[in-house]
């Protein structure tokens, strides 16, 4: 039983902090931020293979319990014509289907089975420095508090402070060259969308893409090309201004994607997308990043939080299958390193497209027609399959 110290509580580092757990382990999780279920508002889709991961350590059922199923996509263009529309992932098993659900609403539900397995997660432990020997890793706390173990995971995300000391002098995070909205409206398209449906509309100045829910507001989103947001426009644009900006960019086509965000409140929310370019450093002898830390991506492939479930699950193995920490480790990362960097690219060649370029769904990071996982990731996500 190796002890080991998650930095970061978020859905990397709690996925983590199960699947070591499963293996056998004893993590204890560091969360710079004080103890908090408050949803922040964003939402997410995940995918059928961060599905299968959080199988592996137990924990999709559930997951499976909040959110709702996405099972099919339709592709619109910007005159409101159907282009495609096919089935999502491994949409006839229920475990296995794409879901939507709030970002915070996914990390509160990992942190709930974390603590009903005994884990302990640790808040308003803010990491400031990390020192690293043959035979232990401890982690320094703001708070003045230390924790030693035989491994540091670092979970903690884009600007993560275990990056910045294990590889001070490679890439940080870096504008991907598009504004993200989100948002909730009042307004289902007519016809209503039917069940598990996610619309995406190739616009012709924004890739939009909205899910009606079985009970609630319809859940959208916009990616839109231009600069990075100045503090300024950040701090003074009013949730009401944004929407008459994107409102005035979707107008012009054929869809319901203007109606859908003219029926939007004040929960609205623009953000940059941001990537970590390749090629940074992931490990040492006792210390290993994962997630955002290690790979993250801009939004357009809809595979941040799957990738990170899939680095906990490999990450669990490798500890298992491999007899000392420095070559699971490297087993790690000669696993999933092509597989991160792979959706780190495909995500920024469709950032960098025109918005009616943007064919690809959620969570796929290879053709728009096949979202199923392969044989070989089947394998890799498999618990009872060892890792070689």
């Amino acid at each position: 039983m190796a002890r080991i110290v998650v930095v970061g509580g978020g859905i990397a580092g709690t996925a983590a902090a199960l699947a070591l757990h499963k293996a056998g382990h004893q993590p204890v999780v560091h969360e710079a931020h004080p103890d908090s279920d408050g949803d922040i508002g964003a939402f997410m889709t995940l995918a059928s293979n961060g599905m299968r991961a959080l199988a592996g350590f137990d924990a999709a059922r559930a997951v499976a319990g909040t959110g709702f199923d996405v099972t099919r996509m339709s592709v619109l263009d910007a005159t409101g014509t159907e282009l495609a529309s096919v089935p999502l992932g491994e949409h006839d098993r229920p475990l296995t289907r794409y879901r939507c659900l709030r970002r915070a609403a996914l990390a509160a539900v990992l942190r709930a089975e974390a603590r009903r397995r005994g884990i302990v997660l640790r808040h308003a432990a803010r990491l400031t420095g990390v020192t690293e020997t043959d035979r232990a890793v401890t982690a320094r706390f703001a708070d003045g508090s230390t924790a030693t173990g035989d491994l540091l995971v670092g979970a903690d995300g884009l600007h993560s402070t275990v990056r910045a000391w294990l590889d001070p002098d490679g890439p940080g995070p870096a504008y991907a060259g598009q504004r993200v909205f989100y948002g909730y409206s009042d307004t289902a398209p007519r016809p209503a969308a039917a069940p598990g449906l996610i619309t995406m509309v190739r616009g012709s100045a924004a890739a939009f893409g909205y899910l009606v829910p079985p009970a609630g507001r319809t859940h959208w989103f916009a990616r839109v090309p231009g600069p990075p947001l100045g503090p300024q426009e950040r701090d003074r644009t009013t949730p009401a201004q944004w929407r008459a900006r994107l409102e005035e960019l979707l107008r012009p086509d054929r869809t319901p994607c203007a109606d859908i965000v003219a029926a939007t409140g004040d929960d609205l929310m623009v953000t940059d997308a941001l990537h970590l370019p390749p090629g940074g450093r992931w490990r040492s002898r006792r210390a290993v990043l994962i997630g955002d830390a290690a790979h993250a991506a801009s939004p357009a492939t809809g595979q941040g939080a799957s990738m990170a479930l899939e680095d906990a699950l490999v990450l669990a193995k490798a500890l298992r299958d491999t007899p000392t920490t420095e070559a699971a480790l490297a087993r790690y990362e000669h696993h999933r390193r092509p597989r991160a960097e792979q959706n780190t690219a495909a995500s920024a060649r469709l950032t960098a497209a025109r918005p009616s370029e943007d064919t690809r769904p959620p969570g796929d990071t290879r053709r728009p027609t096949d979202s199923r996982p392969d044989e070989a990731l089947l394998r890799l996500l498999d618990w009872d399959t060892p890792l070689r």
